[in-house]
Parts: structure tokens; C-alpha cells; sequence
């Protein structure tokens, strides 16, 4: 008997196997004796102590997203679990890598009503790409191989492990195989020659293509690729908001940001190319607009793992199935060298009319309020534009992902699908640990920011280096917009009356300054990026500021909002 282990110690030595480094968690009851096994492997894996249970989810996608690697998180039975949802789904909807382990009562109480028990594998079945109850000790090390392979390979998504208490006292012995095929289970789909020989002929002889590339190319580590097809056909490339950072800001065929409040160029262009390239995106509705006057006039062609994801909201002409870091070099190597200098060039009088209109009275604005975006601009430019972004979900976000500009690839952790609020925090805490040596700055509105603020202390606790940014507009902004142009500036429930960020951030041994004059800003920034250590910076912006260009929700993308034209 000498020889055998607990099952806890056998769930934390094969997360070791797996190359887990950082665990994010809360104890509690029924987890308790894997938090009593971690004890001993202090020296292989790091436990952080978040404050909350979607702390540790969110916390770990930011590490999930800027490190590459699969996330993990410690959650105990009943509420722990339950609060871990809304980040299990959040990673869903984002393709985040990420395993949840999660105590349960013991199998002999299931069903029982027992203290503290819930159904969380019926809870997060629809939420997951697989949701497994272990009962037995000896079912461990096997579950855990699966549920990192299903995490990560294909398109990623959280896994959950549910484990009892009985299961986790049970003694094995201790055997780890890691997982490299699951019966039905078809992560890649195969490579059809003849889809990469029609998309290769379509974009050979396409006059108009316009690339739009998401968070696939990322996941993929496709980045390479990307850049070179992208070079050799000259497509102009339009980027979804979790697709940025896929290549760099100021690349010569970026141009721009799709969807609700992106840039008037690639959404107007849209609806003008004759072919349209989507690679590693899955046509949302913040992109998409009203599909039913969606890029009518293109010929499209689909670059995605996920079958479910042809045809499900745009019809596709040619699709390509595929690893994207496979298929993207297959068409390249077929394709016709092209350039489409004319086409590009059609671009530029809408990013002018967007600078004149919008971008420049944001950016370099001479009096009044402080805005969002000349906030966003400077402490981009004062990281060289090679900091990690983060943030929270709000007005905020959106700004913060127009203005950013970005070097390198995962340099951009926010909310897309699930658009979470109070994300950002927790999240900035795993991005900083997953890019130990990258600048994070987190941008947070004064909404989103008292959601997890209690993170505040896992920062404290770990001396986490994090740059947080609260721009405080002392309205639920995004909200507030949408009442003032479709509900005739009935102000209902978005004004907020805030707490002294400061004092908080204080109390937590975490420097801080408030500001609130132009003059000032420059050197508050300057202060924050410089201090060594976590730093908030609580910058008093305009009341009621707008993020423009917005396309109002279902209408054609063409229907663009300036505001101030």
C-alpha cells in the first residue's frame, strides 16, 4: 500500500504532467483535500488565492490568452461552483483553453440535498466542451488527460471536472498517460485538397478581397502564415476585436477594426469587396450587423475548425476546413502573387473622414473634459505600443480596443462574446502571470471595476504588477449611450455614485492618483508606468462621452454613426 497515492495527489500530479505552473482558486469543503495535497508541490505549482470563485475563472483565461497554455482553476462544491459559471461561459464563448476543477459532496450524499451540493455537471453541460462527474480515485488521471485535450486542441473551450469527496480520499496507484485521441472526438478536421484549390483560384482572381481575420489565427499560431499570405496576395485585412494583435497595428494592410464600433473603412468596404476572406472568425452579430444586407454582393470563403461554424450565419462559397496554420499555408502556396494597390488605396479616404470626424477631437482634443480615448492613446504610447491590453466591458472596451496599438500577437484580453463585466481585473492578474515580463495595462470603468474589485486584494497578496486604469465617467457608459440615442435620454439606473478609488486602492498597499486636469495627465502616466509595482490610476473623464463610429444593433454595417458629421 506503500506505493499507492490519494486520489487529490494523483489530480495534482497530473496537472504537472500536463505542464500546469499556475493554478487560480478558492477552498472550501469539498475541495479541501486536493488544497491539502498542493501542499506538498509548492516547488512544481503555484496556487494564486483569488478573492472570488469568477476571479479564478477569469483570472485564469487572462493567463490562458497571453501565455498559450490551458488555465486552471479550483473551485469547491455548491456555490463555489456555481460561481465559476459565468467564466466557464465566458471562456465558451471566447475559445478559451481553460479546465475548472470543482469539489463535490461525497457519491454517497449525491442527490441527497446535500450541504452545499449542485448539479454543476447539468449546470455547465451547455456551457463547456465536456462536463464530467468523477467518482472514483482511480478515474482521475485518465479524466484529467482527456479534459486537457479536449481544452486545447480543435477549438478551445473550458472543460469541467466535478470530483467527490470519496473520490479524492481514494488511494490509487499512480499511472499517467496523456491523452492523444478520444473515439469521435475529431478536433482537425481533414484538410479537403479541392476546398484549399478553390479558395487558392478565388482569391487568385478576386479584384475587391477583403481579409477579415479573428482570434483563430491566435489560438491557431497562425500569426506567420497569416502574415505571409497576407503579402503575397496583398488583401487589405479588417480585424475582429478579439482578432487584434493577430498582426501588428501598423502593418500596411491593416486596416482596421470591424464591427459595431469599429472603423469606417472595413465595415463600409464590407458590403463593396467581391470576395471576402473570413479566417479564424465566426461572423457575430457586432460584426455581421443585419444579415440579411450582409456582403451580398461578395463570394465568400471560410477559414475554420469548427464546422459548425460554416454556413451557421453567412452562406459560404468556398469553405476551408482546417487546422488554419495548415490551411492558410496550403492556399498560399497555390495562390497567385497579386497586389491590390488600387483597392487599398480606397481605403484611405474613409480612415481620413474617421480622423477628421471622429478620432481627431478624441485623441487631441484642446479643452474641456478629459476623453476616453486620448486616456487610451497616451498610455499606448507611453508603453512604445507593446504592452499587453486588458479590459473590462463597457464604453471603455471599446475605445480602449480602437486606440491601442499593438507589436506583437496575445496582446489583447477583453470579453467578446459573452461581454462580462467585471472581467478585467481578475483577468489583468492572469495576464500579468501568464507574460510575466510584458507591461499590463487594464482599462476598467467605474461600473465594471466594483464588480470584482475585491481582486484588489489577490494583487496585494501576490505583488502583482498590473497598471490599472479607471476611466471614470461616473455612468454605466455603454448603457447611458444607448439611452441617450434610442430612448430618448431617459437616464434610467446608469448614473453611479462612486466610492474614493484611491483610499481603496490604498488600503490594499497599491499606489495610486487621481486626475482629472489635461495638464496633469502626461505626468500621472508617466508615474504609473515607471512605479514598479501595481499601480491605479483613477483618470475623471468626460460624463457623457460617446464612442463613435457606431452601427446601431441589427442594421446594416453600412449604417454608420459618426455623431459629430
Amino acid at each position: 500500500m506503500n506505493n499507492e497515492i490519494t486520489g487529490s495527489e494523483a489530480l495534482i500530479r497530473s496537472l504537472i504532467n500536463e505542464g500546469v505552473d499556475t493554478i487560480f482558486g478558492y477552498p472550501g469543503g469539498a475541495i479541501m483535500p486536493v488544497f491539502d495535497a498542493i501542499y506538498d508541490y509548492k516547488d512544481k505549482v503555484s496556487h494564486i488565492l483569488v478573492r472570488h470563485e469568477q476571479g479564478a475563472t477569469h483570472a485564469a483565461q487572462g493567463y490562458a490568452r497571453t501565455s498559450g497554455k490551458v488555465g486552471v482553476a479550483f473551485v469547491t462544491s455548491g456555490p463555489g461552483a456555481t460561481n465559476a459559471i459565468t467564466g466557464i461561459t465566458d471562456a465558451m464563448m471566447d475559445s478559451t483553453p481553460m479546465v475548472v476543477i470543482a469539489g463535490q459532496v461525497a457519491s454517497t450524499l449525491l442527490g441527497s440535498d446535500a450541504f452545499q451540493e449542485a448539479d454543476v455537471v447539468g449546470i455547465s453541460q451547455p456551457v463547456t466542451k465536456w462536463a464530467h462527474q468523477i467518482r472514483c480515485a482511480e478515474d482521475i488521471p485518465a479524466a484529467v488527460a482527456r479534459a486537457f485535450y479536449i481544452a486545447s486542441s480543435g477549438r478551445p473551450g473550458p472543460v469541467l471536472l466535478d470530483i467527490t469527496k470519496d473520490a479524492q480520499f481514494g488511494k490509487i496507484k499512480y499511472e499517467y498517460k496523456k491523452a492523444t485521441f478520444i473515439r469521435s472526438y475529431i478536433p482537425k478536421p481533414e484538410i479537403d485538397p479541392e476546398e484549399i484549390k478553390a479558395a487558392a483560384e478565388l482569391i487568385s482572381k478576386a479584384k475587391k478581397p477583403l481579409a477579415l481575420v479573428g482570434q483563430g489565427v491566435i489560438l491557431g499560431s497562425a500569426e506567420e502564415e497569416l502574415k505571409v499570405f497576407l503579402e503575397k496576395s496583398g488583401i487589405p485585412t479588417a480585424l475582429t476585436v478579439l482578432g487584434l494583435s493577430a498582426i501588428p497595428t501598423d502593418h500596411p494592410l491593416n486596416v482596421g477594426m470591424l464591427g459595431m464600433h469599429g472603423n469606417i473603412g472595413p465595415n463600409l468596404k464590407t458590403n463593396e469587396c467581391d470576395v471576402l476572406i473570413a479566417i479564424g472568425m465566426r461572423f457575430d452579430d457586432r460584426v455581421t450587423g443585419d444579415l440579411k444586407t450582409y456582403a451580398k454582393q461578395a463570394k465568400v470563403i471560410h477559414f475554420d475548425i469548427d464546422p459548425a461554424e460554416i454556413d451557421k450565419n453567412v452562406k459560404t462559397t468556398v469553405r476551408v476546413l482546417g487546422d488554419v496554420k495548415d490551411t492558410l499555408a496550403e492556399v498560399t502556396k497555390l495562390m497567385d502573387t497579386t497586389t491590390h494597390s488600387e483597392w487599398l488605396a480606397e481605403f484611405k479616404p474613409c480612415s481620413d473622414r474617421e480622423y477628421n470626424v471622429v478620432i481627431q477631437e478624441e485623441l487631441f482634443p484642446t479643452s474641456g473634459s478629459l476623453k476616453m480615448g486620448e486616456v487610451i492613446h497616451k498610455v499606448s504610447e507611453a508603453t512604445n505600443n507593446d504592452a499587453v491590453l486588458v479590459t473590462d466591458v463597457g464604453q471603455h472596451q471599446m475605445m480602449a480596443v480602437r486606440y491601442f496599438k499593438y507589436k506583437q500577437s496575445r496582446s489583447v484580453v477583453t470579453s467578446g462574446g459573452l461581454g462580462t463585466m467585471g472581467f478585467g481585473l481578475p483577468a489583468a492578474i492572469g495576464a500579468k502571470m501568464g507574460a510575466p515580463n510584458r507591461t499590463v495595462c487594464l482599462f476598467a470603468g467605474d461600473g465594471g471595476i466594483q464588480m470584482t474589485i475585491q481582486e484588489l486584494g489577490t494583487i496585494m497578496q501576490y505583488d502583482v504588477d498590473v497598471k490599472i486604469i479607471i476611466l471614470n465617467n461616473h455612468f454605466l457608459g455603454m448603457v447611458r449611450q444607448w439611452q441617450e440615442l434610442f430612448f430618448s435620454e431617459r437616464y434610467s439606473e446608469t448614473t453611479m455614485k462612486n466610492p474614493d478609488f484611491c483610499m481603496i486602492a490604498n488600503a490594499y498597499n497599491i499606489k495610486s492618483r487621481i486626475v482629472d486636469k489635461r495638464e496633469e495627465l502626461d505626468d500621472a502616466i508617466a508615474e504609473m508606468i515607471n512605479h514598479k509595482g501595481s499601480y491605479l490610476l483613477d483618470v475623471q473623464v468626460e460624463a457623457k462621452g460617446m464612442v463613435y463610429p457606431m452601427i446601431p444593433s441589427g442594421t446594416c454595417v453600412t449604417n454608420i454613426l459618426l455623431g459629430n458629421e
